[in-house]
């Protein structure tokens, strides 16, 4: 009798066996889906350590993809010499204890890699995807060479069950996306996943143990091996992913969480000034983002507010109310200066994120009324809806993290905003770039193509590209009142600033192109080449 050929499964399979078509298609559904779930709260548990970055965003999809890859091609391989059976119940227990660890893991290293560049966040975005992504995408070639007991339906097998592996994944994206993000914390979704993964493994183990085909458990038997996991092995193994499930609890209750309260789109903590009771620092993403003085309204804490209130403050003759519109809230802190210093003043705050809205009323004193309206949405959209001429000021102080989103940061938008300025009127837009500088060149350069006078204030030496900063840019449709400007600066921030315009300020810009629509390359612009 010939030896078996090298690599061929000799074991007690029975292939001819294969699962429930139900039971088959279940198991590549809940597998596949698991996936884009972990690669969605991925992004949420890095985001507060390394920013929600077009760089971020590539680096989980990137890292997720080549999970998927090594993994389902891993699996496949074991299923050419091994039963699979018996790796499907321990793939999905695998993968629930790996997706247990991954929170306390994440937080762990998330404080060691704070801040990285490119290989901090390729290496905490590994942490977060690659050990529970892998073992789970093992189980889809796993269940395939379990159904492939007829060669001739060899394209329908594997066509019916990628498909269905493919619906598990887009049902898992539309639901974390629209439903579980908005309604669940990151570390209650990661722990539940991990619950359900390995109790549905120890569930497969005991069905395909009740079921196993006579003849493989005899000769299992015969041979000693193939222990059962309803026996003695069985009660280990549940005995082990017990431990290390508590021990992943007990560890993810004892790493830092950087948030205070987790919003759809931000990781949002509020610290109280030491140095200054009243005082309310808003965190977002581990990002400085606002300073809120609760009992002083006027009282403005980072210079480059300082910067904008200058401007405000000239825009209008002194207590004049204006009609002023803010793309993006945060702390609310420009809307309260103004109500305070301009009463009457009609504020309205386009914000993304209802999350950080509600936190504003619990925290910050945020008061909607009839000086203070908050409209919860995306400013590009919304600003499109606006009629011609109705605003006096728009203040453009809306990040992710800390990049303006690319779609409020070209030249369409820029023209949106000048048509719902009234003539007259003025737009200041907060703008943070880092050596070479290569945003903020941009970006002034796509204001100025839809305004004919703008300025640039920042910090002093940070236009000779030596360091990052925040920049304001001024813009309107006629000439600026530059020298009550200054005068403002001078007086509220001393000699801590620049004021460029002219000729200094088209040296500045160096030549560089407006950003568009078609080509708005944001995050890139913000990496040094």
């Amino acid at each position: 009798m010939d030896s078996p050929p090298p690599d061929v499964a000799t074991d007690s399979a029975d292939p001819a066996t294969p699962l429930r078509p139900g039971l088959a298609a279940a198991l590549v559904f809940v597998s596949s889906g698991a996936v884009l779930v972990l690669e969605i709260v991925a992004l949420r548990l890095v985001g507060p350590y390394i920013g929600v970055t077009l760089q971020t965003n590539s680096a989980v999809i990137g890292v997720a993809l080549a999970a998927i890859a090594y993994g389902t091609w891993i699996g496949g391989r074991i299923a050419d010499r091994r039963d699979p059976r018996p790796l499907l119940p321990a793939a999905l227990v695998l993968a629930g204890i790996t997706t247990a660890i991954t929170l306390p893991l994440v937080r762990y290293a998330g404080e060691l890699l704070r801040g990285s560049a490119v290989v901090g966040i390729l290496l905490l975005t590994m942490v977060a995807i690659v050990l529970p992504a892998a073992l789970l995408s093992a189980v889809t070639p796993l269940v395939i060479k379990l159904q492939l007991g007829d060669l001739n339906r060899t394209g329908e097998v594997v066509g019916k069950l990628s498909s269905i592996g493919t619906l598990g994944a887009i049902t898992a994206t539309l639901g974390t996306g629209f439903f579980l993000v908005a309604t669940l914390p990151s570390s209650v979704i990661m722990m539940t996943l991990a619950l359900l993964l390995g109790g549905s493994g120890i569930a497969l183990g005991v069905y395909l143990h009740r079921t196993r085909p006579p003849a493989a458990t005899a000769t299992a038997t015969a041979t000693g091996g193939g222990a059962a996991p309803g026996g003695r092995t069985g009660t280990a193994t549940r005995s082990a992913v017990a431990v290390i499930g508590l021990l992943a609890v007990g560890l993810a209750v004892a790493a830092p969480d950087p948030c205070d309260v987790e919003t759809e789109y931000h990781c949002a903590t509020v610290q109280a000034d030491p140095d200054r009771g009243s005082g309310r620092l808003l965190l977002l993403n581990s990002a400085r983002h606002s300073y809120v003085d609760l009992d002083d309204p006027t009282h403005l804490e980072f210079a480059y507010t300082k910067w904008i209130g200058a401007a405000l403050d000239v825009t209008a003759p002194p207590g004049e109310p204006l009609d002023a519109l803010h793309l993006g809230g945060g702390g609310f802190t420009m809307p309260r200066y103004l109500s305070a210093t301009r009463p009457g003043t009609r504020n309205t705050v386009y914000e993304i994120d209802g999350g950080l809205v509600d936190l504003g009323v619990r925290e910050l004193d945020v008061q909607p009324g009839p000086d203070l309206a908050v409209v919860v949405g995306d400013a590009r959209i919304l600003v499109t809806d606006l009629p011609t001429d109705s605003v006096d000021v728009v203040v453009g102080d809306a990040f992710g993290h800390l990049v303006v989103p690319w779609h409020l940061a070209t030249r369409e938008m820029a023209a949106e905003i000048r048509r719902v300025i009234r003539p007259g009127g003025s737009y200041l837009q907060n703008v943070i770039d880092y050596p070479p500088l290569r945003f903020i060149q941009a970006e002034v350069a796509t204001v100025a193509a839809e305004f004919p006078e703008v300025a640039l204030i920042t910090r002093p030496g940070a236009s000779t590209r030596l360091s990052g900063s925040n920049f304001v840019i001024l813009a309107a449709d006629r000439p600026l009142p530059l020298d009550e400007v200054r005068a403002r600066l001078t007086a509220s921030v001393g000699a801590e600033f620049d004021l460029l315009a002219g000729d200094e300020l088209t040296d500045f810009v160096a030549g560089a192109q407006p950003l568009t629509d078609d080509y708005a390359p944001v995050d890139q612009l913000l990496v040094a080449p």
